[in-house]
């Protein structure tokens, strides 16, 4: 889970397994799996720290550098 601010200053907490995508339109616009938009103050680079952080936390950057590996072997 990661921490995040809507344009209007509410925090919220949001399960970064469901973002499939993020912009900045200069806005960072985040796309989650279910094709909802959330719109947040902060910038992408730091949305995806975040999200780093999290699948560090919960151990799925091995799983990540795998992936990446065996796709580049191809």
């Amino acid at each position: 889970m990661i921490e995040l601010t809507r344009l209007n200053d509410q925090s919220f907490t949001l399960n970064a397994l469901y973002i499939e995508q993020i912009q900045a339109f200069p806005d960072t616009t985040i796309t989650l799996t279910n094709g909802k938009k959330l719109v947040v103050k902060e910038s992408e680079i730091e949305v995806v720290q975040k999200v780093e952080g999290f699948y560090k936390k919960v151990g799925l950057t091995a799983v990540f550098k795998n992936e990446e590996l065996d796709q580049e072997d191809r």
